[in-house]
């Protein structure tokens, strides 16, 4: 079972009433039907893992990707992040070519964002969980509900934050932003169907800038080698 046990307790005042909202009881027991009949990724344990690695009060920037990635053992509950030793994926991919190109990083031998996530960089994914091999198969079950309510719930704090929404799913949650007092950065999805776009935006030029602009420590895009 999903409770409010296993919510960070840094989140648990603000989205501890989600968990007990009839929408999420009966997600919850969708998603336990779904583990009786096979593989559903992330593990139950690593399901609110991007809430874990960044606490409620150290969020500086939120990216919202769409939903976990579907093969075994890639995803781990941060969105775009793949585990250590998995093969890189074309989105990340994509990203860390465009990080190259823009900051000058050297492309790392692994897909593990865990460096970012304890920066401040909340690596949330609009629905939490995925049939194993079936994208989008958890979608429309009542998670979107939940992870609205935790960008709302970072859009309410007094300290301001950046929303890096990329590609037009992400842009849906603009009216849950109050732009006057947070920045948002958008721009094509990374995706390999929308790459051409995403090249050249110089997204994390405009993330440190207004994460500077805000009064906190720019993020430090560069991922260690694994190898």
């Amino acid at each position: 079972m999903t409770d409010i046990a296993m919510l960070p307790e840094s989140w648990r005042g603000v989205l501890g009433e989600e968990l007990q909202q009839p929408y999420f009881k009966e997600l919850t027991e969708f998603v336990e039907e779904e583990r009786a009949k096979g593989p559903v990724y992330p593990p139950r344990d690593e399901v609110f893992a991007a809430l874990d690695a960044t606490p409620y009060d150290r969020v500086k920037v939120l990216v919202l990707g769409q939903d976990p990635y579907h093969g075994e053992g890639q995803g781990h509950g941060l969105c775009f992040s793949v585990r250590p030793g998995v093969k890189t994926p074309p989105s990340l991919r994509n990203i860390y070519k465009e990080m190259q190109a823009e900051l000058d990083t050297p492309i790392p031998d692994n897909g593990y964002l865990m460096p970012w996530a304890e920066q401040g960089v909340l690596l949330l994914n609009a629905v939490l969980t995925v049939r194993a091999g079936e994208a989008n198969s958890h979608k429309g079950r009542g998670w979107e509900k939940f992870t609205d309510a935790v960008i709302r719930a970072v859009a309410s704090r007094p300290d301001p934050a950046v929303f890096v929404l990329w590609g037009a799913y992400a842009q849906k949650k603009l009216p849950l932003i109050d732009q006057e007092r947070h920045a948002v950065v958008k721009g094509a999805h990374p995706s390999p169907l929308s790459a051409k776009k995403f090249f050249g935006s110089r997204p994390f030029t405009q993330i440190n800038e207004a994460v500077a602009a805000q009064g906190h420590e720019p993020i430090d895009w560069t991922i260690p080698n694994l190898g």
